[in-house]
């Protein structure tokens, strides 16, 4: 999984000519509304310490489908990259503790996963870069004194015991002025992170045991509408259609009429806006569980009947997901094709974000999956965003279809995404974010 530093951009095969190049015209025509706006959504819901955002770009569409709260791919970011990250960590930091000297990062649990953990040496130097102090705290029991791994990469990363002295966290004698939490609490919040004195962010009501992706894409459609509204422009075209369906079991077959019924739903919906828009392409719809990352829990359909006519393999793959924690609901949205390549290999963007600048990306490809398909599953592999200019400064003088501007767009629709979740911690946490 590891990236290649390379300077190449992939193929887009859609660069050449498709409305997307409308899309990118617009948002490179009113570039300067569009970042005021983003700066009173900032001042009225502080983003994120970070977050990351895998795109689709269907030619005709370009749209979020996943957005992370605890990015784990900071090994897949290219060094040039890093200017933009100091500065924005900087700013992130001191937002959260204008003080802290000390950053304390409480990691998954899967030691086994090298990948893993090269994004978190990748992590910890990106802090360490930027002035801080950085370690790695640990919420594995098992581990009661300091352990230093060993990493591909020949970086080598130090898990630490945790204790807890009243309200606050400690790593032997020293007490970390912030938590930066790389978990995304699956399984619930431990209680030695219950009321903590110490910042700690990404708050840990935005785990996956209480945050829905459902959630997060109806208040990315509130945010969507106000937008397009400023740019005159159609939602549809940034924002995939979805519905919720609770109780659902996969493995007793129960809650399919639900399914089946959001399926055709969204698939009605979608050909029409394909009608209205003279797209060609066959509609198809991702369910997905509801919560939950890693891309587990994730299958693409054509129809109704295909999503109730799953065998026992498919039922067994969409009932358990991250720790074997059932699923019980699911997210049934608009299936966004994906037509760009790398060495004939479907290729979609992923997005990295810290604060509210956006620092850089990759593109997560897969040889073996079709354009209508999930491609973040095992097979994948990763190569570089050319970002160093591009979502920051959009070159005006060139085509919009040009490197730097369709990385601009890719930049404006994951800050649209972060806008959503800026708002889901207000909802959940009212106004204590920093």
């Amino acid at each position: 999984m590891a990236i290649e530093h390379l300077q190449a951009v992939p193929n887009l095969t859609t660069s050449l000519n498709g409305p997307l190049q409308a899309i990118e015209t617009r948002l490179l025509d009113r570039q300067r509304d569009i970042e005021q706006w983003f700066r009173s959504q900032w001042l009225e819901t502080p983003p994120p310490f970070y977050g990351s955002v895998d795109l689709r770009n269907a030619g005709f569409k370009l749209a979020p489908v996943d957005t992370n709260l605890f990015p784990a791919g900071f090994n897949n970011l290219n060094p040039e990259f890093q200017p933009l990250c100091i500065q924005a960590i900087q700013a992130a930091v001191e937002r959260f503790c204008p003080k802290a000297c000390g950053i304390l990062v409480i990691p998954e649990s899967h030691t086994r996963n090298t990948y893993y953990l090269e994004n978190l040496a990748g992590l910890v130097n990106l802090l360490e870069l930027s002035g801080f102090q950085a370690n790695i705290g640990t919420l594995i029991p098992d581990i009661v004194s300091p352990q230093t791994l060993d990493l591909p990469s020949g970086r080598q990363i130090t898990l630490n015991p945790l204790t807890r002295d009243g309200n606050k966290l400690t790593i032997g004698t020293h007490t970390p002025c912030f938590i930066l939490l790389n978990n995304d609490l699956s399984s619930g919040v431990p209680d030695i992170l219950k009321n903590l004195d110490q910042p700690v962010a990404p708050p840990t009501s935005m785990g996956w045991a209480t945050r829905r992706k459902s959630r997060h894409f109806s208040l990315y459609s509130q945010a969507v509408k106000e937008f397009a509204a400023l740019i005159e422009l159609d939602p549809w075209l940034i924002d995939p259609a979805s519905r919720q369906c609770g109780k659902i079991d996969f493995q007793k077959r129960e809650g399919e009429e639900c399914l089946a019924y959001y399926v055709d739903e969204v698939l009605t919906e979608v050909r029409a806006k394909y009608r209205e828009h003279g797209v060609s392409e066959t509609p198809f719809a991702i369910i997905k569980a509801d919560a939950g990352t890693y891309g587990m829990n994730v299958m693409s359909v054509r129809s109704p009947e295909e999503a109730i006519a799953l065998n026992r393999k498919q039922r067994t793959k969409m009932a358990r997901g991250k720790e074997g924690l059932a699923v019980t609901e699911v997210l049934v949205q608009e299936g966004v094709h994906t037509f760009e390549t790398w060495e004939e290999a479907y290729a979609e963007p992923v997005v990295y974000m810290i604060d509210r600048y956006v620092v850089g990306g990759f593109y997560r490809v897969h040889a073996e999956r079709g354009k209508d398909e999930n491609l973040n599953a095992p097979g994948m592999t990763f190569r570089p965003l050319a970002f160093t200019e591009s979502c920051i400064r959009p070159d005006h003088n060139r085509a919009p279809d040009a490197s730097p501007n369709r990385f601009y767009a890719y930049g404006v629709i994951a800050r649209l995404a972060l806008v959503a979740a800026a708002r889901e911690i207000r909802e959940a946490i009212g106004n204590r974010q920093p």
